[in-house]
């Protein structure tokens, strides 16, 4: 009501690495004269943190850690699914929207960020394979540019780039609670009764809560399927890389947002 959502972007960065770890080395620069030993602690694990939360090492060790992602689904659960298509319960997949360029200069439109793209495409090729439908669930997000929402974007490139249409889209959501409970209000009259949830496997467990809790609050039974994508990172043996790099810096955001996305209900 006060506008406070409009900041959530800005709130989520100013909490997460490396922000903390660079105010401790500047909190120690502060003191060096006063308070010299004391100082240098603070400098050293300000530079530590900075090190270690930009290794894959400690990135895919934070995020098995905190976001015990689920595994993916085996040919025997696509299979399952593909029952489901000409059965009862009602089923449909739902992608969930993660990110969107509201002007994409070298296509001369809107277009899908990373995520969101990745999720898409593997929802298509999903649905392909059980003859599942499949729809979108997406909007602007808190404070972002006015434009097509994630899930219209979706829609044409479903339609245009993969030859496959959506069923239904969801495009007034800025974040994984108003998807699942705006999704869920959308799907409650079509008789849906078990949804195949396609997101990032860094991301599901927090977007499956979202939607039980969702359901729970409609009055409403619904089971809720993960489909987890991009799990690349979880399917080996641990990663040992203890050098500095921009995945490993992206994967340690990943974890910690996403860990206080869910610790905060968000």
């Amino acid at each position: 009501m006060l506008g406070i959502e409009a900041w959530k972007p800005t709130l989520t960065a100013l909490v997460m690495p490396p922000l903390p770890f660079l105010l401790l080395v500047l909190v120690g620069a502060r003191l060096m004269f006063r308070r010299r030993l004391l100082a240098w602690v603070l400098v050293l694990l300000g530079m530590a943190g900075v090190w270690a939360g930009s290794t894959t090492a400690v990135g895919v060790g934070l995020m098995r850690l905190l976001l015990e992602p689920p595994r993916v689904l085996t040919p025997g659960d696509i299979g399952d699914l593909k029952q489901l298509a000409s059965g009862m319960p009602k089923t449909t997949i739902v992608v969930l929207g993660g990110g969107r360029e509201t002007l994409a200069p070298e296509f001369g439109v809107s277009n899908l960020k990373r995520y969101s793209m990745e999720r898409l495409r593997f929802g298509i090729w999903l649905s392909r394979e059980t003859g599942l439908p499949i729809g979108m669930s997406g909007g602007a997000g808190h404070g972002a540019k006015e434009g097509p929402s994630e899930a219209e974007i979706g829609q044409r490139i479903a339609e245009r780039e993969f030859g496959r249409k959506l069923q239904w889209v969801e495009t007034t959501s800025r974040d994984t609670n108003e998807n699942a409970i705006n999704t869920i209000r959308l799907l409650k009259p079509m008789g849906y009764t078990r949804i195949v949830l396609v997101t990032h496997g860094f991301h599901m467990r927090r977007a499956k809560a979202a939607f039980e809790r969702a359901a729970a609050r409609e009055g409403q039974v619904l089971v809720v399927l993960p489909a987890p994508m991009g799990m690349a990172a979880f399917s080996g043996p641990a990663d040992t890389g203890w050098l500095p790099s921009a995945e490993g810096f992206e994967y340690t955001r990943l974890a910690l947002r996403e860990w206080l996305g869910r610790v905060m209900g968000a």
